[in-house]
């Protein structure tokens, strides 16, 4: 089978390493010229772990920890008021157990999939256009002027996929917005910095973060929730703005927001990385259109608010190699896309399914709120302390045994290639 993935991120290489696995030949496509080194936390979870475990880099995924002690907020003075620790076996924190940079894991996926045969990279290169997508193949044009044909083509660049939109209807594809907007960046690390999540919780709903990574920098975040139409408007606008104007939105809305909001914006535009996203999820009616597919983001990004789309990435790719594995060599590659949808798009949309209160419960934007919700962070940090509560709520559990919800099939053929 000859496979074409445009994109080189999580859920591009992951399946590419699968296929391969099973004697498909697999060519990816990527606009940027390497692997980007940038991003910001993700995590790996229940199921995926076990997937993980089985193509043989898990000892490589926790050498790439980032190291993170945990979860601590902090309060206006700068202390830390509720902290919530890594423990062995327990998933009352809100850091992972397989903490890591979503740039490190694409490039341990890029790493593990671009030596196996079969499998080739072509980078500084983008679709330009699908000429047919029929019965007998899927033939495409590159950016480089070639056209090539594939007995299948997976869209798997992004939340914004241009892919997507030249093969789905418009219709098909429901965008959900969260009306919170999130900016991160990297930034030097100082003598003050340490090894928690630190999390301050600012009014007019601003939160701002700061995490370690094992790069010897601090990753950054800002996020907000707007307040009125006009805020809206101006985050909105700022999407497609270019990062001078977006850098000139956040030093506006995060001036007097404190703690270390003066740092950060003092040193935000000498960041090598600058991320401007809208906390929207993607929802599509089908994933796949005769010989095209979407799979990670493209198909169902969940919003970092999930913690899952990493997860969601790398398990896409495992299920879909496996029903692909399963075809007879007549089959048209849309049976096993249905099989793979029907086996994980429940699994998905629970997973898409985030609390009505959830974010604006965590981004007050008045005073007494803030001391509402740290009153209650403090009170679960001191009742999750205890390790008979843990037992009792159920998170004396390891983050690889949170798959209670999700049974992962066995893909014989696959299972034995891997």
């Amino acid at each position: 089978m000859r496979v074409l993935i445009s994109g080189a991120g999580v859920a591009g290489p992951g399946l590419a390493y699968f296929l391969s696995k099973t004697g498909a030949r697999v060519t990816i496509v990527e606009k940027a010229s390497a692997p980007l080194p940038h991003g910001q936390n993700v995590d790996i979870t229940g199921a995926a772990v076990k997937v993980v475990r089985k193509m043989g880099i898990f000892d490589e995924v926790k050498r790439y920890h980032t190291s993170e002690r945990g979860t601590q907020f902090i309060d206006p003075n700068g202390q830390p008021f509720a902290l919530f620790p890594v423990k062995e076996n327990s998933i009352t924190s809100l850091t992972s157990e397989f903490e890591i940079l979503r740039g490190d894991m694409a490039k341990i996926l890029w790493e593990a999939s671009r030596s196996l045969p079969d499998v080739e990279y072509i980078f500084d290169t983008t679709i330009q256009q699908i000429v047919h997508n029929n019965d007998d193949s899927v033939k495409v044009e590159l950016s480089n002027g070639t056209v090539q044909e594939y007995d299948m083509l997976v869209a798997a660049d992004g939340q914004w996929s241009k892919l997507r939109k030249e093969v789905f209807a418009t219709e098909s594809v429901n965008v959900v917005d969260k009306n919170m907007y999130v900016v991160y960046f990297t930034v030097p690390k100082t003598k003050a910095d340490n090894d928690w999540w630190n999390v301050y919780i600012g009014l007019q709903s601003r939160i701002i973060t700061l995490r370690p990574d094992p790069h010897g920098t601090i990753r950054a975040m800002f996020t907000i929730m707007p307040r009125n139409e006009t805020q809206k408007t101006a985050w909105q606008n700022a999407i497609r703005a270019g990062r001078q104007m977006q850098e000139e939105l956040v030093r506006q809305e995060f001036a007097n927001a404190g703690w270390e909001s003066k740092r950060l914006l003092d040193v935000m535009s000498a960041a090598p990385d600058f991320y401007f996203h809208p906390m929207q999820q993607i929802k599509m009616d089908k994933w796949s259109q005769s010989r095209v597919i979407c799979l990670g983001d493209t198909a169902f990004a969940p919003t970092p608010l999930t913690g899952m789309g990493t997860s969601l990435a790398i398990l896409g790719g495992y299920m879909l190699a496996g029903e692909l594995a399963k075809l007879q060599p007549d089959q048209h590659p849309k049976t096993a896309f249905d099989a793979y949808e029907k086996a994980f798009r429940p699994f998905v949309e629970q997973t898409q399914e985030v609390p009505s209160i959830f974010p604006g419960a965590v981004h007050p934007d008045v005073a007494w709120k803030r001391w509402l919700l740290q009153t209650a962070l403090s009170t679960v940090a001191w009742a999750v302390s205890f390790p008979l509560f843990t037992r009792l709520i159920g998170g004396a559990k390891s983050a690889e045994e949170q798959d209670d919800n999700f049974k992962l099939p066995q893909y014989e053929s696959l299972d034995q290639a891997l």
